[in-house]
């Protein structure tokens, strides 16, 4: 029987040629979109999800009430691993992390710049990274000893087996390969190219004591059986009793808890001091964008199957009269979907394939489709059934229902001036496409307001480098030399990228500071001179921090506006800022500057003056010169003070546009989606008006005979599809604004969603309708009349 159905349904394809083309282009366009979303939702959702031990992983965090907001972080101090193991025995093993090193690796005539981690011996125990060759046993428990993975082998060692050789880290730091481990997958958020034993960073120095210090990153093993919240009751004051024991200045009053590892990559926001938001939203949203994308696909094959049904009346007049019944014939359309399903299904993998490696550079990701896998066929096919049930469903219920005895007496009359069920279809697709025109429109809109927003200093021509190698005992000298080379207006070094916040603290007090105020939190950055000049910060009152010009400014600080706010200083310049075991002494205030998401509110800022760290220089290229002349000579400099180094920096403004990229990649899915969505909305359109025409040929020509003129017709022919679009744009854009002004509210810096921009949106789905419509409705309606009533 199924044979059988299979053949009729074949030959009703290749029987309705256009038809048949349009309904799987839709559907195909549809399942591609649902795919491409799938294939990134799934590398999401499985994400640091390959580890055997996965469930009994954890990460230390902290949270803390700070200015009346309660705040969650998973940065800990460097001594808290050691710890926690030592005095709870519910830890199997435990791990420090600090990954994402830059160095220096030579071995013999090679040198390479990698990703160096530091990891405690445990780490093998914890995570499942897959030994290739080695000895399982004692792993980094030697503090001269590497784990390379098996890329970095190959590059650095070529053919030759790299255990048991040397190579140096840095300048003079000999370590001994121990053993070879697969690369880090896709699915790994903790990516290496080498790692090296945590006693080796105390040789770098590294690695310190200090309570307060919240720099590294501490993972637990717990032991089989152990209940969480009975072992985050045991540690919570671990850090309180640690901080607060001989501290009579400033009390803590932070707790730490063990998170699960395998959730901390999609729920990576914490919200009053819980981890409940972050990519997790967005695996939410574009799940229900991949739903309605596909949703709108099938509604177009009920559509168009439902509109040609007069042709299929009388086929299913015989079959009953025959004695089929309505629970056969309903499986015979079931089947005529499944198939067109399955065609449409191919054509959706050849989609997927052609435009994966734009979608991955788009999400930043390497997702593939793995056509040799058997689960993956198995998918496939269970998502071309269900897809062909859920687009033929309606149809099938709709065609069996038809009477007999009305069929074969050629009295049916599908259509309907009047509202039906395909009529709500047709502006439930085009709701789905407007709402998402709406929320493409917004999204790029607060991108471009927060863009526009004051950065508090000029990025026109800034550069930075990072500290490596001999840069930081040559830097005075360096200095000077790029002063005198004509290439670069001015040099500063600071903590960090102005674009990027590395440090942050609290405890500070002043003279009319409260206790309280020790809770205030404060971003850090620091300068050793001419950070006004080289950043090109707003000086509003004092004078910049010169250590060059002023020898006690190691001592100096400098204030920003929002710093002197929470501070409620009325005469900032001179006050005494108690801090980090240090007396500073305000010099200058300064506007303003976005270190972190340009999209929140400002943070408070103390930059210090040189007794701080620092790890990154800028400078300022001399526009007289063009960048490639300034590029070369900056670059001979830096590889004359550091020449195993190569010469590495960044543009400051590719930095801030940089923090834009999750935001605008967002935007351009949504505006993708939406602009299929909308094409696949309009092909079922333009498809339902040639049909219409079609069936009402006769009723074209005699209104022509009688004078109607091509406009009067057109508009007979399009005013019940536009209704159709109006009543989408007005269902569409109150459930847009709500769902757009809920996303909004994470942004403490965002923009007035306006009347206008449903007013575009709506002004595109009505005059691209109109396009669609019109050419079908202008053909019908210039036909020749003597062709139609030839046969009356």
């Amino acid at each position: 029987m199924i044979k059988n159905y299979i053949k009729i349904a074949w030959r009703n394809l290749l029987k309705n040629k256009a038809f048949s083309s349009i309904n799987i282009i839709g559907l195909a366009i549809g399942m591609a979109g649902a795919l491409l979303i799938a294939l990134w939702l799934q590398n999401m959702l499985s994400m640091d999800r390959f580890h055997e031990k996965s469930d009994r992983l954890f990460i230390i965090s902290n949270h803390d009430l700070y200015q009346g907001e309660m705040q969650a972080w998973t940065n800990t101090p460097k001594i808290m691993g050691p710890i926690l193991k030592s005095d709870y025995p519910e830890i199997e093993s435990f791990s420090r992390i600090e990954d994402g090193n830059k160095f220096l690796t030579t071995y013999g005539d090679k040198k390479l710049v990698s990703n160096a981690g530091f990891v405690d011996p445990g780490f093998f125990n914890m995570f499942s990274y897959p030994l290739l060759k080695g000895d399982k046993t004692n792993l980094l428990k030697d503090a001269n000893s590497v784990v390379i993975t098996e890329k970095f082998a190959k590059s650095l060692f070529g053919d030759e087996d790299p255990i048991g050789k040397s190579i140096k880290v840095e300048s003079n730091n000999l370590v001994t390969v121990q053993a070879i481990i697969k690369d880090p997958t896709s699915y790994s958020s903790i990516q290496f190219d080498y790692l090296l034993s945590w006693d080796f960073a105390k040789k770098l120095g590294f690695v310190d004591e200090n309570w307060s210090n919240n720099s590294t990153y501490t993972y637990i093993l717990l032991k089989e059986g152990t209940s969480l919240q009975e072992f985050n009751d045991k540690i919570k004051l671990v850090s309180q009793n640690h901080i607060n024991v001989g501290n009579n200045e400033i009390k803590s009053t932070n707790e730490i808890f063990a998170f699960p590892y395998k959730d901390t990559y999609l729920y990576n926001k914490s919200i009053n001091g819980s981890y409940t938001a972050g990519r997790i939203q967005l695996v939410h949203l574009f799940s229900w964008i991949g739903a309605f994308i596909l949703l709108v696909a099938c509604i177009n094959f009920m559509n168009l199957s439902t509109a040609r049904s007069e042709r299929r009346a009388k086929e299913v007049g015989v079959r009953k009269v025959v004695g089929a019944g309505r629970k056969s014939l309903m499986l015979q359309f079931i089947v005529e979907s499944i198939l067109i399903s399955f065609g449409a299904m191919i054509l959706a993998i050849i989609c997927v394939i052609l435009v994966l490696p734009a979608f991955n550079n788009l999400v930043e990701k390497n997702l593939h489709i793995s056509l040799l896998s058997g689960s993956t066929w198995f998918f496939l096919i269970i998502f071309s059934v269900i897809t062909g049930v859920l687009a033929g469903s309606y149809p099938a219920f709709f065609l069996s229902s038809f009477k007999p005895l009305k069929t074969l007496k050629g009295k049916l009359n599908t259509y309907n001036k009047g509202p039906n069920v395909r009529s709500f279809l047709v502006i439930l697709q085009f709701s789905i496409a407007i709402i998402l025109t709406i929320a493409t429109i917004i999204i790029f809109q607060q991108i471009q307001y927060t863009k526009d927003r004051d950065r508090g200093y000029n990025d026109n021509g800034l550069l930075t480098t990072r500290f490596s190698g001999e840069l930081d005992k040559n830097y005075l000298t360096l200095r000077n030399e790029l002063l005198a080379s004509n290439a670069v207006l001015s040099v500063s070094k600071n903590m960090s990228p102005v674009t990027d916040r590395y440090s942050n603290g609290w405890g500070f007090s002043w003279s009319s500071s409260t206790e309280s105020d020790k809770k205030i939190s404060f971003n850090r950055f620091s300068t050793d001179a001419d950070a006004v000049k080289n950043l090109g910060f707003v000086l509003m009152s004092g004078r910049d921090i010169d250590v060059y010009k002023y020898k006690t400014d190691s001592n100096a600080m400098l204030l920003t506006e929002t710093a002197v706010r929470k501070m409620r200083l009325k005469n900032p310049l001179g006050q005494i800022i108690k801090g980090d075991g240090r007396d500073w002494t305000v010099v200058g205030i300064i506007k303003d500057f976005i270190v972190e998401s340009p999209f929140d509110e400002i943070i408070p800022m103390v930059v210090f003056g040189p007794r701080s760290w620092f790890t990154t220089i800028h400078y300022r290229l001399n526009p007289k010169n063009s960048t490639a002349v300034n590029l070369k000579t900056i670059e001979s400099i830096f590889k004359k003070y550091n020449a195993d180094y190569p010469f590495d920096y960044k543009f400051i403004d590719k930095n801030f546009e940089a923090k834009f990229k999750e935001t605008q990649s967002i935007g351009t899915i949504s505006m993708l989606f939406a602009g299929l969505t909308i094409f696949i909305s309009c092909l079922g359109l333009f498809a339902l008006i040639a049909y219409m025409a079609e069936t009402r040929m006769k009723e074209i020509a005699v209104r022509k005979v009688l004078g109607a003129s091509v406009g009067q017709l057109t508009s007979l022919l399009s005013l019940d599809f536009l209704k159709l679009v109006l009543i989408a744009i007005l269902i569409a854009s109150p459930i847009a604004w709500w769902t757009m002004n809920d996303w909004l509210k994470d942004y403490s810096y965002r923009i007035e969603i306006q009347w206008h921009y449903f007013a575009i949106a709506g002004l595109m789905a009505i005059l691209i309708s109109l396009a669609t419509i019109s050419y079908q409705a202008i053909k019908a309606a210039l036909s020749n009349p003597v062709n139609s009533l030839r046969d009356e």
